[in-house]
């Protein structure tokens, strides 16, 4: 009856020990800092914008999406990503790329963007004008 109880706890003890090692592989923070990111070797998240200035570029050869994106104090950064343009870039207010810094550039293995929201109030314009 004690061996059921021990090797059932054992499994238990395992599963959790799993299950804490897969939670902190997936954990992944986010910086609004390039300075932050430059420094890190691990999966993150940063928030910027896209420089518009910059464009874009489209390797179809490659299958790669170069932009430039800023963070909130002004540091520009690189940002290489295998995929395609993903919708609503041209017109988002703000850029959540998720991957690693690697000599000189952010590769990126996701891009989610921020779009103006229809639902955001339009400017009132006064009876007098």
């Amino acid at each position: 009856m004690k061996n059921k109880y021990l090797f059932g706890g054992g499994i238990i003890v395992v599963f959790l020990g799993i299950m804490i090692f897969l939670f902190t592989q997936t954990n992944v923070q986010y910086e609004n800092n390039f300075s932050k990111i430059i420094n890190s070797d691990k999966t993150v998240k940063a928030t910027g914008s896209w420089i518009k200035t910059k464009n874009y570029q489209i390797d179809k050869e490659n299958n790669r999406f170069v932009f430039f994106m800023k963070d909130n104090l002004g540091k520009e950064m690189k940002v290489i990503c295998k995929g395609t343009v993903p919708n609503n870039f041209e017109s988002s207010t703000s850029v959540v790329v998720t991957g690693k810094y690697h000599q000189g550039s952010f590769y990126a293995t996701d891009i989610l963007t921020k779009c103006p929201s229809k639902y955001e109030e339009a400017p009132v314009q006064n009876a007098g004008s």
